[in-house]
Order: structure tokens, then sequence, then C-alpha cells
């Protein structure tokens, strides 16, 4: 039993977590995290993120003041265009089949420029995303997928700048510190029951903050409510995001939301690990180039639109797909006119490449493809291109395909010149979008949409938000707007509940 009482406890130690417990801070609060991972392995799915944030941003202005090093030299040879909240609300509704909650959709974009303000105030670094958001194509670099910046030193980075401020702001971390139930005082929550070590602890608390991720990492519920056969899919991230938080306020009498069998899951290196290893090589495993490949099964066909959209747009749904495919695998197939488009993980050691200078040598070489269908595909797809569009990577370029069964939109160069390079993908899950259902205020709701006493949520146990698909860089902007909430929500409950209690302590 611990004697210590906080004002607000916040379960988890990833970007949402740790702006819910600074915005907490801010307004008064006393705060302890409780972080479930030891402290070599914290920070949740953050910290392996590539560190990006989706913004309504009006152009190199607006940037300029989030990046303010920014030379002038990049500003005149850089088209930032703009993502306007009208460009943000399309998205959000489009690539979820606008099934997204519209008050939290609505909270995201209008929220989004001012949230990653203040995560500067808190000494979050941020800088252009080249390389992954803008190519250089004929000496200007235009970015594309509403995504412009990302953290310094990406997810990790973020999160050691998030908890360098929390520190410094008097937030206690305790690591290695399993949340595993909410704790009642009368109607309201009164902390949380946490394992250390193998023994119980009651740490109490007037509000509590859930923000400790889904239950991708637990393989009895993925197999349970996303379907047969995800308990074989790659965890990218960290292994200890097994639903805790969410079967808490469950049991706490919170109301389910979202899409419980839906999930962000890419197309990933084939034989990686069963788990993400943030401490290694974790972005050797993204294969996320595939727009300007074609993508191949075992019997050697085409089975999805490589160039449906920007990456950004398609990657969380493709994973899935690869899974659904025999033998859960496919092969992403380069030629040599955009070996030079390919990212650097895929040159990183791990990869399962094959290398050849003719096609016949490289259907040989893939050993688990039907030889005679990958090439047959091949032909039917080098014929069947549109020869007067030109190709060009930082747009959506209608250069496509016509007449196949499955159709390239975009991107669709011949794949035949040599050398040619195929890489190995299966299925890696990022997270889950069943979860909890909150308001605006982030208050978990009941099942009669009523706030429970004090709890609140953030990042991705948040239900609503997204279905069937994800807009790339949504989530950690998502989870720093929502914590932001979060945070300051907790500490006005505990303002005001102390408040009534002294009044009370006055009258009687």
């Amino acid at each position: 039993m611990s004697g210590k009482q906080y004002d607000v406890i916040v379960v988890g130690g990833g970007n949402a977590a740790l702006s819910a417990a600074l915005s907490a801070v801010e307004g008064g609060a006393s705060v302890l995290v409780l972080e479930r991972a030891p402290e070599h392995k914290r920070g949740g799915n953050s910290a392996f993120t590539g560190g990006g944030f989706r913004m309504v941003h009006h152009g190199a202005a607006d940037i300029k003041k989030i990046v303010p090093d920014l030379s002038d030299e990049d500003i005149a040879k850089t088209d930032f265009g703009e993502y306007t909240a009208e460009n943000y609300f399309d998205d959000l509704g489009r690539i979820t089949q606008y099934h997204i909650d519209p008050e939290l959709a609505d909270i995201i974009v209008n929220n989004s420029t001012d949230t990653v303000h203040w995560l500067m105030q808190q000494g979050v670094k941020f800088v252009p995303n080249y390389g992954r958001q803008a190519f250089n194509h004929n000496g200007r670099f235009k970015f594309f997928g509403g995504v412009v910046i990302y953290a310094n030193g990406g997810g990790a980075g973020l999160i050691e700048a998030e908890i360098r401020a929390a520190e410094k702001r008097g937030v206690e971390i305790r690591y290695g510190t399993r949340a595993v139930s909410l704790l009642r005082n009368g109607a309201a929550v009164g902390g949380v029951r946490v394992i250390v070590d193998g023994i119980e602890e009651d740490i109490h608390a007037t509000a509590v903050v859930l923000a400790c991720g889904g239950f991708e990492a637990n393989r009895e519920w993925r197999a349970r409510y996303l379907g047969p056969g995800w308990e074989m899919a790659k965890v990218r991230g960290t292994r200890y995001n097994t639903g805790d938080g969410i079967k808490m306020a469950l049991d706490f009498g919170a109301q389910s939301y979202g899409q419980w069998s839906g999930c962000h899951s890419v197309s990933w290196e084939r034989y990686a690990n069963d788990f993400g290893d943030v401490d290694g090589q974790h972005s050797a495993g993204y294969r996320h180039s595939y727009p300007y490949s074609i993508m191949v099964n075992a019997e050697g066909k085409r089975f999805l639109d490589e160039g449906a959209d920007f990456r950004n747009y398609t990657y969380a749904k493709y994973g899935r797909i690869v899974l659904q495919q025999p033998g859960s695998y496919a092969w992403q197939v380069f030629d040599a006119q955009v070996a030079h488009l390919i990212r650097d993980e895929y040159k990183m050691r791990g990869a399962t490449k094959v290398k050849a200078d003719t096609l016949e040598e490289l259907a040989d070489k893939m050993g688990d493809v039907d030889y005679h269908g990958f090439l047959n595909t091949v032909r039917e797809y080098n014929d069947s291109i549109k020869k007067d569009v030109d190709f060009d990577p930082n747009i959506k370029d209608g250069k496509s395909t016509v007449g196949l069964a499955v159709t390239k939109s975009n991107w669709a160069n011949t794949i035949e010149k040599g050398p040619f390079e195929a890489y190995s993908v299966g299925c890696g899950i990022t997270f889950t979008f069943g979860g909890l259902k909150i308001n605006t205020e982030a208050q978990v709701l009941d099942i009669e949409d009523q706030p429970l006493s004090g709890v609140f949520a953030a990042g991705e146990l948040v239900g609503g938000l997204y279905y069937f698909n994800y807009p790339g860089s949504t989530g950690l902007m998502a989870g720093a707007v929502f914590g932001r909430i979060a945070g300051r929500s907790a500490a006005a409950y505990v303002s005001t509940k102390a408040a009534k209690q002294a009044e009370q302590a006055v009258a009687g």
C-alpha cells in the first residue's frame, strides 16, 4: 500500500501519456506516470515512430514558425504547399470511410497547429520531413501527403524531449510498473492497483489518465477481435501494449467504442522479430517504397493497387491484404529506373532481398513465387501502362495501367530495366483501432455516454478515430492533442473536487 496520494496518475509512457502529464502539471496537479516497460524500453509505440505530425498549415511562413532555422535557400527550393482544415477533415473522412467520430475529428484538426507549438514550448524540436514526404525532382522539393514536419530524432527523440520536460517540471515516473485495475472511491476513481516485481500495490489519486496503448501485442486478443491468422502478425512496436488500460476501464464501467476488428498494419520485413526493438535497427523493417514497385504474391500475381494514393494514405491497410495472401507474404519488385527512390531502410542489414540482371533470374531467386505466373504478370503489366504520361513521384501523376484486373493508378513504370530487386514482406501490426469512448474533454464515458468520475483517456486506446485505414502521422498528433486535453481536464477535475471538499468542510 503506497502512502503517497497523487492528484493525477497517468498510465502509460508514450507521447499521449507524457503530453497528459505535462498538461496536468501546467494545471497545478501533482502527477505520477506509470510505465510498464523498464526504463531502457520506455516510450510505448511512440518511440518506434518516425516522429511525423499531421497538422494544419498554410505554407512556408507557418513552417518557419515551427522550424526557425529553416534557411532562405531551403524555402526557395521547396514547395511546402498548404494543408487546410478542410483538407484534414476530408482526409480523415475519406480514409476512414466516414466512420470517424466527427466531434473527435474536429478536436484533432482544430487543435493540431496549436498543439505542435505547445510541444515546442515543452522543448520538442521539429524539422522538415525531406526524403520521406518530399523528393528532389528536377531540382525542387514538393511536399505531398499532408505531412511536412517531424520531431527531431524521430519518435525516440520526441520521447526523450518529453521526458526531460516532465522530469524538469516535477513529474514522478515509475518504470517496470504494470497497472492492472482502477480503484474505486465511492462512485469515483480512487487510484490504480499495480504489480511491481510480482507484488500488488495500491496507489491513490483523485484522477487517472489512461494512455497505455491498444492490444496489438496481445496474440489472444488479436485472434479474438481481428480474426484468425492475426496471431501470426509481427508487432512493429512495443511488446507491452496488451490492452491493460482498455480492460481496466471496461471493468470500471467504460463503454467500448470504435472498430475492434480493425487495425493499423503494414507490409513489413517478412522475417522481422516478433516485436519491435527500439534499441536495434527498428527502421530496417520498413518497406514503404511500394508505390514505385509491383507487389506479387506466391502465385506471382499482383493483388492490390500499389499506386492508389500517396503512401501515407494506403500503407496502414496493406498489411492486412498481405496477411490474406497465400502463405501471408508477398514480394515488392523494383527495376533500375526507380532504384534511386527506394528508401534507405531497404539497404539496412536484415532485409530479405534478391537481386538479378534479368527477370527470369529474379523469378528463380525468389523461390517461393510461381515462376511463370510472375513473368506473365510482369509482361501483362508492362503492356498495360500509359506511355504518354510522365512519371513524377511528388504528385499523383496519373501514369496508370489500363485493362488489368488490378489497376495501378499512379507511378506505373515498366519493370524492364535491370538490375532488378525484390524484397519479401509479411504483415506488421502497429496498433489496434478498438478502444474506449471519450468525449471532447477526454473523459471516459460509460454505456449511457456519461463521464466516469475522474477517468480520462488519450492515445491509441481511444476508439472512434480510425476505421479500415489510417492517415499517416495522425497518431502522434491525436495523442498529443487528446493527451494535452486529458491532462488539463484531469487537473481541473482535481481542483473542482478539492474546492467542493473544502466547501463541505466549512459547512460541516
